[in-house]
């Protein structure tokens, strides 16, 4: 290709790129080579100057500051104007993906930056010649016809523009058919030849319809020759979506086409062109993200985006009364334990055998898919409830009496199901999820491997959703640092003891900025999880600024004590958190004393002997509250490296007036002094409960009649 500069327009190009030097290269490089050369910056600018008569071609880059390529080519596509315009891609986003999609909503090319200038100039004066070939073949054939007619020295330059349509024939990307006006083969191109596999030779004169045998790929039927519709409408028409070409030997090919009619200087019909190109990859590859974007990769199964679209379309068919559905919530129960016991490659494994075995168990219509985790949806279409329950029943049996074998390990796990019926009175996807979500969840609360049916007036379903309007009300809360700590003091009431003791004490902000108390949160943290994160709050707060409250008078050797959950004892990783904010934030563990409750510590009573051990050997203390709550109190006392006994407030509060609550907190003390234990009794809230104390010889006071709690101020 030579380099001299070319002064004739060899066309008129418009480049769009919002980069000064692509734009400079560009123009340049096209410039020299005779083609005259427009620009736009942005995609507003390229639609404006589109619309001037003289643009031909368009190279377009993707990325542009107020609108990608891919909108500009379609608000192209979509003007008359505009529409036959060919437009060649020109970006650096070179996946297959990104050309695929370039291609699919109507540009000609893609040409990958950096591109090569022989490619770039090959590739244009291949798109203009096609596109004046599809613009002007039919006039200038008239025009060629009439001069061949009138002047034989025409006949000559009919014949050279003659041969230079078939050399760019022969040489264009796409197949190219002519035909008579009786839809009989005249022409007969390379590509033609490649993609159906007949030779020019064999065909000429042929019906059409013999050798371009097309069909819709879904239905298999056939589909309208477009040679026919051009010829008998007159104008150009397009090839229906979705379309198969059946070549010679059987192969079939994926193709996009259109035909137009060749019309006389008289402006009859004396034959026609279909110009078509394989695009079986490029659908394919539509085909294949449009399957992973609602399919589930590792099972198979619709993902929770496709399945949410079938049940907008179920509820929208019930509610004109027509149809009546059910949607099951399906979540394994002990799919948690083959996790963290034979790892997450198992877990998968499991999946995918429960993702077939639940196939099995229900019927060809009916849609299941993958919500994530362990969590499966399943819309019975067509289905009363009572029928619903009966599936959901099976479901429950078949997972059930299924094994999960690895590694010589045999697992057993259940399926908790939640069911709600899909009527006229559902009113939307996040109401009937919601609804279902919530049954599933009180299946799991009735002991696991249970089924429960939703009600509109379900007390139980009403718990759970309060339960899980505080579990949001906490996230935000650990989210927005919405915690503060309080502080009540520990009196010793039967010694000299100089040594202040506090216990520190959570509270939460709600969203007006008011107190809230433990009891209306810490339930719903322990049942969905929330509570060691909560723990962690506590501590970490705390040590971050225990030095702040050690330096203010007084309080220098003053004990802390903090309470901890039991989930939070029975964690490794909180137990590895824990030993490490001392050293962290440079806490003397001599000042710190823990606390849990009786209960949490006789349900994880191993865990909690073990935890309690490690923590007391950096010099903690610990202290067992609620002490006479729980059933065997002095049997594990026994086991337990404690030192101090909480007496439950329930005993404390009554001494001064219930001879049976005094005989219990003497015991008691009785029994922790025997045992070199001290004594706290809460609750104290009058000068008599803490006169009975002092006589029953109760070691420590806490309660409104000592120190009601007050916010701890880490900056006085």
């Amino acid at each position: 290709m030579t380099s001299d500069v070319v002064t004739s327009n060899r066309g008129n190009i418009l480049v769009v790129d919002d980069l000064p030097d692509n734009l400079r290269l560009i123009k340049d490089t096209l410039s020299e080579y005779g083609y005259k050369v427009r620009s736009a910056t942005t995609g507003a600018m390229a639609l404006r100057a589109a619309e001037l008569p003289a643009t031909e071609l368009i190279l377009l880059d993707i990325k542009l500051p107020d609108m990608d390529g891919y909108e500009v080519c379609r608000q192209l596509k979509s003007s008359d104007r505009t529409a036959d315009i060919p437009i060649i891609f020109l970006s650096a986003l070179n996946e297959t993906v990104n050309k695929v999609q370039g291609l699919s909503i109507g540009g000609v090319d893609y040409i990958s930056k950096p591109f090569q200038v022989e490619e770039l100039l090959a590739r244009v004066e291949t798109h203009l010649t096609i596109r004046r070939l599809q613009k002007h073949l039919q006039e200038q054939n008239l025009r060629l016809i009439q001069e061949i007619e009138e002047n034989q020295r025409l006949k000559d330059i009919f014949f050279a523009e003659k041969e230079l349509a078939q050399v760019t024939l022969q040489s264009i990307g796409d197949a190219v058919i002519t035909t008579d006006a009786q839809g009989n083969i005249r022409y007969f191109n390379p590509i033609a030849e490649q993609i159906t596999g007949w030779k020019e030779n064999e065909v000429e004169g042929l019906p059409l319809y013999d050798v371009f045998h097309i069909i819709n790929e879904t239905t298999r039927k056939p589909v309208e020759n477009p040679i026919s519709k051009a010829l008998e409408q007159g104008e150009i028409v397009g090839l229906a979506n979705h379309t198969i070409l059946i070549a010679r030997d059987g192969i079939e090919y994926a193709i996009e086409d259109s035909a137009a009619p060749i019309r006389d200087r008289q402006g009859e019909v004396i034959g026609a062109v279909v110009v078509f190109h394989d695009v079986t990859e490029s659908r394919y590859l539509a085909k294949q993200l449009n399957w992973e974007a609602s399919h589930d990769a590792l099972t198979g199964l619709t993902n929770r985006r496709g399945f949410e679209q079938q049940l907008i379309e179920a509820i929208a068919s019930a509610q004109d009364g027509s149809q009546h559905h059910a949607l099951c919530y399906l979540d394994l129960d002990q799919f948690k334990v083959v996790n963290d016991t034979a790892g997450h490659i198992a877990g998968d494994e499991l999946l995918r055998q429960v993702s077939a075995l639940l196939q099995k168990g229900v019927r060809t219509n009916d849609k299941l898919a993958r919500l994530g985790g362990d969590e499966f949806g399943l819309l019975l279409t067509q289905c009363p409830l009572s029928q619903a329950i009966q599936i959901a029943e099976n479901l429950k049996g078949l997972v059930r009496q299924f094994r999960f074998v690895w590694n010589n390990k045999t697992f057993i796990i259940g399926v908790s199901i939640g069911v709600v019926t899909i009527d006229r009175t559902s009113q939307d996807l996040m109401e009937v999820m919601g609804a279902a979500d919530a049954a599933c969840y009180a299946a799991k609360d009735k002991g696991r491997n249970c089924i429960h049916v939703y009600h509109l007036d379900d007390g139980e379903l009403r718990r759970q959703r309060g339960e899980r309007h505080v579990v949001s009300k906490i996230s935000q809360a650990l989210e927005t640092n919405h915690f503060c700590l309080y502080s009540q003091k520990i009196l010793a009431i039967n010694s000299n003891v100089l040594t202040e003791h506090y216990e520190v004490l959570l509270r939460m902000l709600d969203e007006n900025g008011e107190i809230l108390s433990p009891n209306t949160f810490i339930p719903s943290a322990e049942r969905y999880g929330l509570i060691t994160e909560i723990d962690r709050w506590v501590v970490e707060t705390f040590f971050s600024n225990y030095h702040k409250l050690s330096n203010q008078q007084g309080l220098a050797d003053s004990w802390y004590t903090i309470n901890l959950s039991g989930t939070s004892i029975g964690s490794e990783q909180f137990l590895k958190f824990l030993i490490e904010q001392f050293p962290r934030h440079q806490v003397p563990p001599q000042n710190i004393c823990f606390e849990i409750t009786e209960t949490a510590a006789i349900a994880n009573f191993d865990q909690a002997r073990y935890f309690i051990s490690e923590i007391k050997k950096l010099g903690c203390r610990f202290a067992l509250d609620d002490f006479g709550s729980g059933l065997s109190s002095f049997a594990y006392l026994m086991n337990l490296p404690v030192d101090y006994l909480k007496i439950d407030g329930a005993f404390v509060k009554h001494i001064s007036h219930h001879s049976i609550s005094q005989a219990i907190v003497e015991g008691i003390n009785n029994i922790a002094h025997a045992m070199n234990l001290e004594t706290i009794a809460e609750f104290v809230e009058d000068e008599i409960i803490l006169a009975k104390l002092r006589e029953i010889g109760v070691d420590y006071a806490q309660g409104y009649a000592i120190n009601r709690p007050s916010p701890i101020n880490f900056n006085r």
